[in-house]
């Protein structure tokens, strides 16, 4: 099957009531036939019905063999840092978001892991970083939030020739426009609540894993040990989501390639990132190894003060942190998504006081930029 087909049918079954959308499985355990007999079916925090079959689904779209639903995004990102060691080097986009940056620093590094962080967009560059010890390589493509593009086949290659891992947040893209494993990725991470979600009423994170990767057996048991899963009536609401993922990615895209072009014609406007742009430096990979180029903008304005400003002015879009939803937000980086950075990593990065985040929803186009015209106004 297509992608569209895909996201509406998935991994779906018949019961035996022939019912079309998944029956949602509270039941906290499972009651077993008799001794050492199972329906498949323990505790719920192990293995739930519902779950089972999103997991199968996100599995499925992003063509890999096993998959994971969390709690949320930051506990499945929070997973995968747990399979390294002390004394291991860790190699993560620079430009990436803030809760990731906050959790490598604050809480992992405690633990003798070694982190350094660089701009994986530059492949000469992290060739040259790599180490013996380097066992991974974390990366965001598009970055969040100033949308640079690292080459994930190659960076795979490079991984894989050090004896290291790759982990793609796929988050910005969704399995709709990109697929990290097909490109040669290890690990998947997704914050569930955004495009896949889209409608700003889940919260949930998601694991994918490749063909044969090694890190299968101890994903799952840190996952079963320690319980940060998603619960049946979120799967199924996840499940729900899913079956529109391609529709609204695709007139997501389609609005932020219009807001773009009117963005770019703008006085106040002084730069836009986006990989749609033919002149956006990562353009022409985006459109090799992705299927489209997503619904995030990031724009820069010509000061702090009509920033702030504009965010107060906003009558359609809201001014509200996340990303992917139905509804089109407007974010300031530096004071939300990426106030807990680094310093030295947003200066790095490009990422100021001017800098705004758009994540355009499906709203009719000519509302959203009526609505950003009189937000963006000098006065």
């Amino acid at each position: 099957m297509k992608d569209f087909s895909l996201e509406v049918h998935g991994c779906q079954y018949y019961d035996a009531t022939g019912a079309i959308s998944q029956p949602i499985y509270a039941s906290a355990t499972f009651r077993h036939p008799g001794f050492q007999q199972s329906t498949g079916y323990d505790y719920s925090r192990v293995t739930n019905p519902t779950r089972e079959i999103l997991e199968k689904n996100m599995a499925l779209l992003e063509r890999g063999t096993k998959s994971w639903a969390f709690s949320c995004g930051m506990a499945a990102i929070s997973t995968v840092l747990k399979l390294f060691s002390p004394g291991e080097h860790v190699l993560l986009s620079e430009d990436l978001y803030g809760g990731t940056a906050r959790l490598v620093n604050e809480i992992y590094s405690r633990y003798g892991i070694r982190f350094e962080y660089i701009d994986t967009s530059d492949t000469a560059l992290v060739r040259q970083r790599l180490r013996p010890e380097t066992k991974g390589l974390f990366i965001e493509t598009p970055s969040n939030p100033m949308m640079k593009i690292s080459d994930i086949h190659a960076l795979a290659s490079l991984a894989h020739a050090n004896g290291a891992r790759l982990i793609v947040d796929n988050t910005f893209l969704s399995p709709h426009f990109q697929r990290p494993l097909k490109l040669g990725a290890d690990i998947v991470v997704h914050s569930g609540t955004k495009y896949l979600c889209g409608h700003n009423d889940v919260l949930a994170g998601f694991i994918v894993v490749s063909e044969g990767c090694p890190d299968t057996e101890a994903i799952e048991l840190f996952y079963k040990s320690e319980g940060a899963v998603l619960d049946p009536f979120s799967s199924w609401l996840m499940l729900r989501s899913l079956k529109t993922l391609g529709l609204r990615l695709e007139r997501q895209a389609a609005n932020a390639a219009k807001i773009v072009d009117w963005l770019l014609k703008q006085p106040t406007v002084t730069e836009v990132f986006y990989p749609g742009l033919p002149c956006h430096p990562g353009h022409d990979l985006q459109a090799r190894q992705a299927s489209g180029f997503g619904g995030m903008v990031s724009f820069k304005v010509s000061s702090a003060e009509l920033a702030k400003k504009s965010l107060g002015r906003l009558k359609l879009i809201a001014f509200a942190e996340s990303l992917g939803s139905v509804e089109s937000l407007l974010t300031y980086p530096i004071e939300q998504t990426h106030k807990e950075s680094p310093a030295e990593l947003l200066k790095k990065a490009g990422v100021d006081d001017c800098l705004l985040r758009l994540s355009v929803g499906i709203e009719d186009i000519d509302d959203l930029i009526a609505d950003l015209a009189q937000a963006l106004k000098e006065d």
